[in-house]
């Protein structure tokens, strides 16, 4: 083992070739973030060649220390820490942002050592509590958790919930750092390098908060290692830096944020190459991970009992929700559940009765709740619900743009959806989350219309790949199905049908309701309609929309408690645009809603049974 003098020495050495990786990376693509890299080389260096315990050979080994760059932008770092380490090799960098090169401007787990995508600032540390919280309290395993912020990100609300998360539940093996390099894009930072104010509001959120000179190696070693060694809360470094540290006239100025260093490329590489002591430096040592975090499969998630309910019979499919999640919780330990203080309105309540430590309150942060959920489910350590009322989604909706980047495997369940709600008003009504979640890649969007279905629904969720997005109603809709009926992603039901069907009509959970009550009424003037349950919104069954369609003689209606742009309507539309001879009429929310019963609002905003009936009639007009 080399004496601690030259291991210092190594690891400054490794700081500057990692600064010099990042200069010609960047300087080869014509584009990046050099001197927002170099600002934080010997926080890399010390990370990953003297503190963090990992497999070099399996970066993503469940016993590994983990590590977020928040800092998306400073990719190039990061992975050039990678292939010093040994991952690959150096002559790859090269290749940053090419099309063909999964090195890219900001990271993705496209790359095996990545476990989720940064570069929308402010994420990256409700993800590592997330990972943080999944290793101290479900693997119950030594493997930490590092975090590093830039200083300008740290300004971001999802910070501070993240920051207020981890302080609550003490998440000691939890390091995050922040890279106060004082400059931001356009301006410098707020706080520039006022340090002490970063502490105080550090040690306010319950941190062992650490100042500490980010550019010292032997600082830096200090202060990880008495990270380490605080039990009772989280640790913040908060590094102070510069922005392009060692690179003359570009250090601590304005105006190079994500420039490459073009003409000045070699003067820089030339001045730090001659602050080596030993430019052919390579890590002499990465300590091992403790091979102690648990065997964990995730497949094969099922209700512990099946559905149990009797036709006709009414109840509220977020009720169902909760008895899903608590079932299949008790078949497999490895199901959890995230709120956002609304555990008694979503249902999700029914994990405490199962197991009160697969549950997580996020109290009312829903962008750090999503941020946590996928946390919590990274390397497939678990299968996490996360719940609340569907409207508060649409803040959290940039946690989950990323999350498809991220290749998340996260369940999202969503209540008190549309103006069903009644008299809460507008601001707690969802109107634009089927819209929403089926703009993602890849997202699956249940939309379940009774007990039986939304418990299949939950079955089926845990067992699918990506995001998942379940819309539950809070009012009481009767039951459909038979406890026995099996469901499919993809596959609608038809619900009632005949010989003689005039018009299709496809709708959804409390507008499924009011469509069977629309086709009695139909039915007693010799009108017969056909109805169609979707099941999932996304991906929607088209070819029994198209069959359906064409057998009622092109005439189609829409019902959702919804507004009228990305829902159920623009589906189904999407579904006949290549068909002739179709109509599509869509009944939608078609204006900002306000406080009433709800059989009112369904009434006074035109999806109630009595206007499906008369657009029924309209239609067959035509």
């Amino acid at each position: 083992m080399p004496s601690a003098q030259e291991q210092q020495t190594e690891l400054q050495d490794l700081a500057h070739k990692l600064r010099i990786h990042s200069v010609n990376m960047t300087t080869a693509s014509k584009s990046g973030h050099p001197t927002s890299c170099s600002s934080m080389a010997e926080i890399m260096s010390v990370l990953f060649y003297r503190v963090m315990k990992y497999s070099v050979a399996e970066p993503k080994h469940p016993s590994n220390d983990r590590f977020i760059l928040s800092k998306g932008h400073a990719a190039p770092i990061l992975y050039a820490a990678w292939a010093e380490a040994g991952l690959f090799p150096a002559s790859d960098l090269m290749n940053l942002r090419k099309i063909d090169s999964d090195l890219e401007g900001h990271p993705t787990p496209r790359l095996n050592f990545i476990d989720v995508a940064t570069g929308s600032l402010g994420q990256g540390l409700s993800v590592a509590c997330g990972m943080a919280y999944a290793g101290k309290h479900f693997d119950k395993a030594s493997y930490r958790t590092y975090c590093l912020m830039g200083d300008g990100e740290s300004m971001e609300g999802n910070i501070w919930e993240a920051l207020n998360f981890a302080g609550f539940y003490k998440l000691n093996n939890l390091c995050a750092i922040i890279d106060v390099n004082r400059l931001g894009q356009s301006d410098p930072a707020p706080l520039q390098h006022d340090m002490e104010t970063y502490k105080k509001r550090l040690e306010s959120f319950g941190f062992h908060a650490i100042v500490v000179d980010g550019h010292d190696i032997l600082e830096l070693c200090k202060a990880f290692d008495e990270a380490e060694s605080v039990l009772d809360k989280p640790t913040c470094l908060i590094a102070k830096t510069f922005k392009g540290k060692y690179f003359p006239d570009i250090e601590n100025l304005m105006n190079w944020h994500g420039k490459a260093l073009g003409d000045k490329t070699a003067s820089v590489v030339e001045h730090v190459e001659a602050l080596m002591k030993n430019p052919a430096v390579k890590p002499s040592f990465i300590a091992p991970p403790t091979m102690d975090a648990p065997d964990v499969n995730i497949s094969g998630v099922a209700l512990s009992d099946p559905p149990a309910y009797n036709l006709g019979d009414k109840l509220a499919t977020r009720q169902a929700y909760g008895t899903a999640l608590a079932k299949i919780a008790k078949n497999n330990p490895n199901v959890v559940a995230l709120d956002g203080d609304m555990k008694n309105s979503t249902f999700s309540q029914e994990m405490l009765k199962v197991d009160k430590n697969r549950y997580i309150e996020c109290f009312i942060c829903e962008q750090n709740m999503l941020g946590v959920g996928i946390g919590v489910a990274c390397r497939d350590r678990s299968v996490a619900f996360a719940s609340t009322f569907a409207a508060f989604l649409t803040r959290g909706f940039d946690n989950l743009r990323m999350g498809v980047i991220s290749q998340t495997n996260l369940n999202v369940v969503g209540s008190h959806c549309g103006v069903s709600i009644g008299e809460d008003g507008p601001s707690q009504m969802a109107l634009e989350d089927i819209a929403m979640f089926r703009s993602l890649p890849g997202c699956t969007v249940f939309y379940p219309s009774d007990a039986v279905s939304t418990e299949r629904a939950i079955e089926l969720a845990a067992n699918t790949r990506g995001i998942c997005f379940v819309r539950v109603s809070r009012p009481a809709t009767p039951v459909i199905y038979s406890n026995q009926e099996q469901f499919t992603v993809g596959k609608a039901k038809i619900v009632r049908k005949s010989d003689s069907d005039q018009v299709l009509v496809v709708a959804a959970g409390i507008t499924l309701a009011e469509t069977m009550k629309a086709a009695d009424m139909l039915a007693a003037k010799g009108i017969n309609i056909r109805v169609m349950d979707p099941f999932t919104i996304k991906p929607l069954d088209i070819t029994a929309v198209q069959d359906n369609a064409a057998a009622c003689g092109g005439r189609v209606i829409t019902v959702e408690d919804h507004y009228p742009e990305g829902g159920i309507g623009d589906a189904v539309l999407d579904a006949v645009s290549s068909y002739r001879n179709m109509i599509v009429r869509k009944l939608a929310v078609n204006a900002v809603p306000r406080s009433g019963p709800p059989a009112e609002l369904l009434e006074m905003f035109g999806i109630s049974a009595n206007n499906i009936v008369k657009a029924v009639n309209d239609v067959i007009k035509l």
